[in-house]
């Protein structure tokens, strides 16, 4: 049915998408979204998204809450700029940026944050590093293996 060169052609064509920049989503101001949403690239919310956000940690995703915006679900990227209302837990791998009018009702995992004045959590800030998600794997693979996890400390 399909000649070689018609094969030929779509395999170019899905290796050339794989190549092309990560795409920018916008969430108008008009628009409300129920559901989980899993994004690679750049998403910018100006509306209601009522539901958890997903990036892979190791992508260069970033999410964008715009002033008028707002988040109920957890927010779980590599980078964000928060300048509107979450309310749920923020964890971002790389860097959170918290603008002059973000309001964060939950919990805010991070590993560089800026927070301009003005800026609300309403949770606790928690800090998280290499150094502790290794110390994690260690403990829990130490604990498949039979040690405890006083020694380790110990150590």
């Amino acid at each position: 049915m399909f000649s070689k060169n018609e094969e030929t052609n779509v395999i170019k064509t899905n290796v050339n998408k794989e190549k092309e920049p990560a795409a920018n989503t916008l969430v108008s101001k008009a628009t409300e979204i129920i559901g989980d949403i899993h994004f690679s690239g750049e998403l910018i919310i100006e509306g209601r998204v009522k539901g958890s956000i997903y990036a892979e940690d190791d992508s260069s995703a970033v999410i964008r809450v715009a002033d008028k915006g707002s988040v109920e679900g957890e927010i779980c990227v590599p980078s964000a700029v928060i300048n509107g209302l979450v309310q749920g837990d923020v964890r971002s791998s790389n860097h959170l940026e918290l603008a002059a009018k973000a309001v964060v009702a939950g919990n805010v995992h991070y590993n560089l944050i800026e927070m301009v004045m003005g800026s609300e959590v309403n949770g606790n800030l928690m800090h998280i590093s290499s150094d502790q998600v290794s110390k994690k794997r260690l403990t829990s693979d130490s604990n498949k293996i039979g040690f405890d996890n006083k020694t380790l400390e110990n150590e």
